[in-house]
Protein backbone atom coordinates (compact mmCIF):
# COMPACT_ATOMS: atom_id res chain seq x y z
CA UNK A 1 0.00 0.00 0.00
CA UNK A 2 1.49 3.56 -1.30
CA UNK A 3 1.16 6.29 1.30
CA UNK A 4 0.67 9.93 0.64
CA UNK A 5 3.88 12.29 1.66
CA UNK A 6 2.42 14.49 4.18
CA UNK A 7 3.86 18.12 5.19
CA UNK A 8 3.54 20.44 7.83
CA UNK A 9 2.14 23.98 7.55
CA UNK A 10 -0.05 26.51 9.28
CA UNK A 11 -4.07 26.41 9.18
CA UNK A 12 -6.87 28.64 10.34
CA UNK A 13 -8.99 26.93 12.39
CA UNK A 14 -11.55 29.58 12.00
CA UNK A 15 -11.82 33.33 11.10
CA UNK A 16 -10.42 35.53 14.25
CA UNK A 17 -7.45 36.64 16.07
CA UNK A 18 -3.83 35.88 15.03
CA UNK A 19 -4.20 32.81 17.85
CA UNK A 20 -6.66 30.84 15.66
CA UNK A 21 -3.33 29.87 13.42
CA UNK A 22 -2.60 26.15 14.25
CA UNK A 23 -0.32 23.46 13.20
CA UNK A 24 -1.06 20.78 10.76
CA UNK A 25 -0.78 18.01 8.72
CA UNK A 26 -1.44 17.82 4.94
CA UNK A 27 -1.12 16.20 2.08
CA UNK A 28 2.58 17.18 -0.05
CA UNK A 29 0.97 18.67 -3.20
CA UNK A 30 2.34 17.31 -6.54
CA UNK A 31 3.41 19.54 -9.56
CA UNK A 32 0.70 19.91 -12.22
CA UNK A 33 0.75 20.84 -15.50
CA UNK A 34 3.22 24.66 -15.79
CA UNK A 35 3.78 24.18 -11.70
CA UNK A 36 6.74 23.72 -10.11
CA UNK A 37 6.67 22.42 -6.05
CA UNK A 38 8.94 24.33 -4.07
CA UNK A 39 10.70 23.55 -0.83
CA UNK A 40 9.67 26.34 1.21
CA UNK A 41 12.92 27.54 3.30
CA UNK A 42 11.04 30.91 4.07
CA UNK A 43 7.88 32.44 3.54
CA UNK A 44 6.66 36.29 3.57
CA UNK A 45 3.97 38.02 5.78
CA UNK A 46 1.48 39.87 3.90
CA UNK A 47 -1.53 42.29 4.46
CA UNK A 48 -3.64 39.74 2.42
CA UNK A 49 -2.70 37.37 5.25
CA UNK A 50 -4.66 38.83 7.90
CA UNK A 51 -7.29 39.96 6.33
CA UNK A 52 -7.52 36.15 5.22
CA UNK A 53 -7.04 34.98 8.56
CA UNK A 54 -9.99 37.23 9.43
CA UNK A 55 -12.26 36.24 7.27
CA UNK A 56 -12.28 39.39 5.15
CA UNK A 57 -10.27 37.68 1.70
CA UNK A 58 -11.57 34.90 1.02
CA UNK A 59 -8.60 32.89 -1.54
CA UNK A 60 -10.22 32.94 -5.41
CA UNK A 61 -11.58 29.53 -6.60
CA UNK A 62 -9.56 26.98 -6.94
CA UNK A 63 -6.86 28.45 -5.13
CA UNK A 64 -5.50 26.89 -1.99
CA UNK A 65 -7.15 28.02 1.78
CA UNK A 66 -3.59 28.04 3.46
CA UNK A 67 -1.98 31.88 3.79
CA UNK A 68 1.09 32.45 2.19
CA UNK A 69 1.77 34.52 -1.08
CA UNK A 70 5.23 34.99 -1.13
CA UNK A 71 8.13 32.06 -0.75
CA UNK A 72 11.59 31.14 -1.23
CA UNK A 73 13.25 28.21 -0.67
CA UNK A 74 14.62 24.91 -3.86
CA UNK A 75 12.56 23.41 -6.73
CA UNK A 76 11.43 20.01 -5.45
CA UNK A 77 9.75 18.70 -8.55
CA UNK A 78 8.97 20.00 -11.60
CA UNK A 79 5.47 19.61 -13.84
CA UNK A 80 4.72 18.43 -17.27
CA UNK A 81 5.43 21.37 -19.56
CA UNK A 82 8.07 23.32 -17.58
CA UNK A 83 11.27 23.91 -19.01
CA UNK A 84 13.30 26.72 -17.85
CA UNK A 85 13.67 25.01 -14.27
CA UNK A 86 15.84 22.65 -12.88
CA UNK A 87 15.08 20.26 -9.32
CA UNK A 88 17.24 21.56 -7.05
CA UNK A 89 17.14 25.49 -8.16
CA UNK A 90 17.20 28.32 -5.73
CA UNK A 91 13.82 30.03 -6.53
CA UNK A 92 11.24 32.47 -5.09
CA UNK A 93 7.73 33.22 -6.24
CA UNK A 94 4.56 34.40 -6.32
CA UNK A 95 2.14 31.63 -5.39
CA UNK A 96 -1.65 31.65 -5.02
CA UNK A 97 -1.54 30.80 -1.55
CA UNK A 98 -0.28 27.74 0.56
CA UNK A 99 3.19 28.91 1.18
CA UNK A 100 2.51 28.33 5.04
CA UNK A 101 4.01 25.08 4.54
CA UNK A 102 6.82 23.31 3.49
CA UNK A 103 6.22 22.74 0.49
CA UNK A 104 3.96 24.56 -2.36
CA UNK A 105 2.82 24.20 -5.92
CA UNK A 106 3.27 27.46 -8.15
CA UNK A 107 2.94 28.23 -11.60
CA UNK A 108 6.79 28.35 -12.91
CA UNK A 109 5.88 31.17 -14.95
CA UNK A 110 5.56 33.39 -11.48
CA UNK A 111 8.90 32.09 -10.53
CA UNK A 112 12.29 34.24 -10.47
CA UNK A 113 15.72 33.30 -9.57
CA UNK A 114 16.58 34.26 -6.49
CA UNK A 115 19.22 37.29 -7.12
CA UNK A 116 23.49 36.51 -6.79
CA UNK A 117 23.88 37.53 -3.12
CA UNK A 118 20.71 36.88 -1.31
CA UNK A 119 19.43 34.19 1.11
CA UNK A 120 16.54 32.74 1.36
CA UNK A 121 15.04 35.04 4.09
CA UNK A 122 15.43 38.14 1.66
CA UNK A 123 14.37 36.86 -1.25
CA UNK A 124 11.30 35.67 0.22
CA UNK A 125 10.49 39.23 1.00
CA UNK A 126 10.48 39.87 -2.68
CA UNK A 127 7.59 38.55 -4.34
CA UNK A 128 4.24 40.18 -3.80
CA UNK A 129 5.54 43.71 -3.04
CA UNK A 130 7.64 43.85 -6.18
CA UNK A 131 4.95 42.63 -8.19
CA UNK A 132 2.60 44.29 -6.66
CA UNK A 133 4.31 47.85 -6.57
CA UNK A 134 5.59 46.79 -10.86
CA UNK A 135 2.43 46.68 -12.06
CA UNK A 136 0.60 49.12 -10.07
CA UNK A 137 3.16 51.68 -10.12
CA UNK A 138 5.02 51.06 -12.88
CA UNK A 139 2.56 49.46 -15.64
CA UNK A 140 -0.92 50.91 -14.55
CA UNK A 141 0.07 54.24 -13.41
CA UNK A 142 3.48 54.23 -15.58
CA UNK A 143 5.74 56.56 -12.98
CA UNK A 144 8.62 58.17 -15.55
CA UNK A 145 11.55 59.39 -14.59
CA UNK A 146 11.54 62.86 -13.32
CA UNK A 147 8.23 63.07 -11.84
CA UNK A 148 6.75 63.44 -8.34
CA UNK A 149 6.10 60.63 -6.49
CA UNK A 150 4.20 60.25 -3.38
CA UNK A 151 3.81 57.08 -0.87
CA UNK A 152 2.26 56.61 2.13
CA UNK A 153 3.61 54.92 4.73
CA UNK A 154 7.19 54.47 3.34
CA UNK A 155 8.78 52.48 5.96
CA UNK A 156 6.17 49.46 5.63
CA UNK A 157 6.90 46.36 3.03
CA UNK A 158 4.77 47.99 -0.21
CA UNK A 159 6.62 51.61 0.94
CA UNK A 160 10.40 50.07 1.28
CA UNK A 161 9.97 48.63 -2.18
CA UNK A 162 8.40 51.71 -4.05
CA UNK A 163 10.98 54.21 -2.63
CA UNK A 164 13.87 51.91 -3.52
CA UNK A 165 12.25 50.92 -7.31
CA UNK A 166 10.95 54.66 -7.46
CA UNK A 167 14.32 56.25 -7.35
CA UNK A 168 15.84 53.65 -9.26
CA UNK A 169 13.67 54.72 -12.53
CA UNK A 170 14.57 58.34 -12.11
CA UNK A 171 11.59 59.86 -9.84
CA UNK A 172 11.64 62.18 -7.54
CA UNK A 173 10.14 60.50 -4.34
CA UNK A 174 8.49 61.63 -1.49
CA UNK A 175 7.48 59.81 1.37
CA UNK A 176 5.16 60.09 4.52
CA UNK A 177 5.70 58.39 7.87
CA UNK A 178 5.75 58.54 11.05
CA UNK A 179 7.85 58.21 14.16
CA UNK A 180 11.39 59.95 13.22
CA UNK A 181 12.83 56.23 13.84
CA UNK A 182 10.60 55.20 10.23
CA UNK A 183 11.12 58.62 8.86
CA UNK A 184 14.78 58.01 9.12
CA UNK A 185 14.63 54.49 7.20
CA UNK A 186 12.59 56.16 3.97
CA UNK A 187 15.40 58.97 3.98
CA UNK A 188 18.20 56.32 4.18
CA UNK A 189 16.20 54.12 1.21
CA UNK A 190 16.56 57.41 -0.96
CA UNK A 191 13.13 59.38 -0.36
CA UNK A 192 14.02 62.90 -1.51
CA UNK A 193 11.84 64.43 1.28
CA UNK A 194 10.32 62.51 3.95
CA UNK A 195 7.20 63.69 5.73
CA UNK A 196 6.33 62.95 9.55
CA UNK A 197 2.74 63.15 9.35
CA UNK A 198 2.34 64.13 12.98
CA UNK A 199 4.61 67.01 12.44
CA UNK A 200 3.44 68.63 8.67
CA UNK A 201 0.61 68.52 6.25
CA UNK A 202 2.08 66.40 3.17
CA UNK A 203 -0.85 68.06 0.83
CA UNK A 204 0.89 71.84 1.86
CA UNK A 205 4.43 70.37 1.21
CA UNK A 206 4.07 68.51 -1.61
CA UNK A 207 2.05 71.54 -3.27
CA UNK A 208 4.69 74.12 -2.28
CA UNK A 209 8.18 72.24 -2.61
CA UNK A 210 7.14 69.80 -5.68
CA UNK A 211 4.20 71.52 -7.31
CA UNK A 212 1.89 68.56 -6.27
CA UNK A 213 2.35 64.92 -7.42
CA UNK A 214 2.24 63.40 -10.64
CA UNK A 215 1.56 59.80 -9.04
CA UNK A 216 0.40 58.72 -5.56
CA UNK A 217 0.53 55.27 -3.89
CA UNK A 218 -1.69 55.07 -0.92
CA UNK A 219 -2.60 52.30 1.58
CA UNK A 220 -4.21 54.56 4.08
CA UNK A 221 -7.84 55.55 2.41
CA UNK A 222 -10.12 57.35 4.82
CA UNK A 223 -9.41 60.66 5.13
CA UNK A 224 -6.44 60.77 3.14
CA UNK A 225 -8.74 60.18 -0.24
CA UNK A 226 -9.86 64.02 -0.74
CA UNK A 227 -6.22 64.67 0.69
CA UNK A 228 -4.55 62.92 -2.32
CA UNK A 229 -6.53 64.64 -4.33
CA UNK A 230 -5.56 68.05 -3.08
CA UNK A 231 -1.85 67.22 -3.57
CA UNK A 232 -2.31 65.37 -7.03
CA UNK A 233 -1.09 67.92 -10.08
CA UNK A 234 -3.58 68.07 -13.35
CA UNK A 235 -3.40 64.74 -15.20
CA UNK A 236 -2.17 62.59 -11.93
CA UNK A 237 -2.45 59.02 -10.95
CA UNK A 238 -3.47 58.10 -7.96
CA UNK A 239 -3.02 54.53 -6.74
CA UNK A 240 -5.24 52.72 -3.81
CA UNK A 241 -4.28 49.24 -2.50
CA UNK A 242 -5.07 49.55 1.08
CA UNK A 243 -7.47 51.64 3.29
CA UNK A 244 -6.05 51.31 6.62
CA UNK A 245 -8.19 54.16 7.93
CA UNK A 246 -11.35 52.93 6.29
CA UNK A 247 -12.89 52.54 2.62
CA UNK A 248 -16.10 54.23 2.71
CA UNK A 249 -15.39 58.28 2.29
CA UNK A 250 -17.72 60.72 0.49
CA UNK A 251 -15.65 63.24 -1.66
CA UNK A 252 -16.18 65.80 -3.99
CA UNK A 253 -15.54 64.70 -6.85
CA UNK A 254 -15.40 68.09 -8.98
CA UNK A 255 -11.52 68.44 -8.47
CA UNK A 256 -11.13 64.77 -10.13
CA UNK A 257 -12.61 66.23 -12.97
CA UNK A 258 -11.17 69.51 -13.36
CA UNK A 259 -7.84 68.08 -12.40
CA UNK A 260 -8.27 64.48 -15.23
CA UNK A 261 -7.19 62.52 -12.75
CA UNK A 262 -6.59 58.98 -12.55
CA UNK A 263 -7.75 57.03 -9.44
CA UNK A 264 -6.91 53.22 -9.39
CA UNK A 265 -6.52 50.33 -7.20
CA UNK A 266 -6.34 46.25 -7.36
CA UNK A 267 -5.56 43.07 -5.82
CA UNK A 268 -2.80 40.82 -7.29
CA UNK A 269 -4.06 37.73 -6.36
CA UNK A 270 -7.43 37.18 -8.35
CA UNK A 271 -5.26 38.76 -11.80
CA UNK A 272 -5.23 36.33 -14.58
CA UNK A 273 -1.85 34.13 -14.78
CA UNK A 274 -1.36 35.76 -17.87
CA UNK A 275 -1.09 38.79 -15.88
CA UNK A 276 1.29 37.44 -13.34
CA UNK A 277 3.53 35.58 -15.92
CA UNK A 278 3.56 39.17 -17.89
CA UNK A 279 4.82 41.36 -14.42
CA UNK A 280 7.77 38.58 -13.24
CA UNK A 281 9.22 38.61 -17.21
CA UNK A 282 9.38 42.21 -16.63
CA UNK A 283 10.73 41.80 -13.12
CA UNK A 284 13.47 39.75 -14.29
CA UNK A 285 14.56 42.07 -16.86
CA UNK A 286 14.07 44.99 -15.62
CA UNK A 287 14.63 45.10 -11.96
CA UNK A 288 16.01 42.08 -10.76
CA UNK A 289 19.45 42.69 -11.76
CA UNK A 290 19.34 46.04 -9.81
CA UNK A 291 20.09 43.68 -6.77
CA UNK A 292 22.70 41.90 -8.16
CA UNK A 293 24.60 45.44 -8.94
CA UNK A 294 23.00 46.69 -5.42
CA UNK A 295 20.86 49.49 -6.19
CA UNK A 296 18.11 47.60 -4.72
CA UNK A 297 18.06 45.70 -1.34
CA UNK A 298 15.38 43.72 0.86
CA UNK A 299 14.03 45.41 4.08
CA UNK A 300 13.41 42.36 6.18
CA UNK A 301 12.66 43.54 9.97
CA UNK A 302 12.08 40.06 11.66
CA UNK A 303 12.25 36.62 11.15
CA UNK A 304 10.80 33.97 13.31
CA UNK A 305 10.08 30.17 12.65
CA UNK A 306 6.95 29.12 10.59
CA UNK A 307 5.24 28.18 14.21
CA UNK A 308 5.30 31.48 15.65
CA UNK A 309 2.77 32.53 13.15
CA UNK A 310 0.46 33.49 15.44
CA UNK A 311 3.18 36.17 16.94
CA UNK A 312 4.50 37.26 13.96
CA UNK A 313 0.43 38.47 12.58
CA UNK A 314 0.18 40.17 16.26
CA UNK A 315 3.55 42.09 15.49
CA UNK A 316 2.24 43.07 12.20
CA UNK A 317 -0.85 44.13 13.32
CA UNK A 318 0.73 46.63 15.65
CA UNK A 319 2.08 48.15 12.69
CA UNK A 320 5.39 49.48 14.42
CA UNK A 321 7.67 47.60 12.07
CA UNK A 322 9.55 48.66 9.36
CA UNK A 323 9.50 46.43 6.24
CA UNK A 324 8.84 43.07 5.89
CA UNK A 325 8.44 40.10 8.55
CA UNK A 326 9.53 36.23 7.04
CA UNK A 327 9.02 33.02 8.43
CA UNK A 328 11.38 30.41 8.10
CA UNK A 329 10.46 26.66 7.94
Amino acid sequence: MTTTPEMTCIEIAKPGDPDVLVPATRPKPKADFGEVVIKVAAVGVNGPDLMQRKGLYPPPKGASDLLGLEVAGTIAEIGDGVSNWTVGDPICGLTNGGGYAEFVAVNASHCLPIPAGLNVINAASLPETYFTIWSNIFMTARLLPDEVYLVHGGAGGLGTTSIQLAKAFGATVVATDSPTERCVICTELGADRVIDYNKEDFVDVVRDEFGSAQVILDIVGGPYIERNIKAARHDARIVQLAFAMGSKVEVNLMPVMLKRLTYTGSTLRSRPDAYKTRVAKELWTKVWPLFEDGTLKPVVNTTLPLAQAPEAHALMERAGHAGKIVLTT
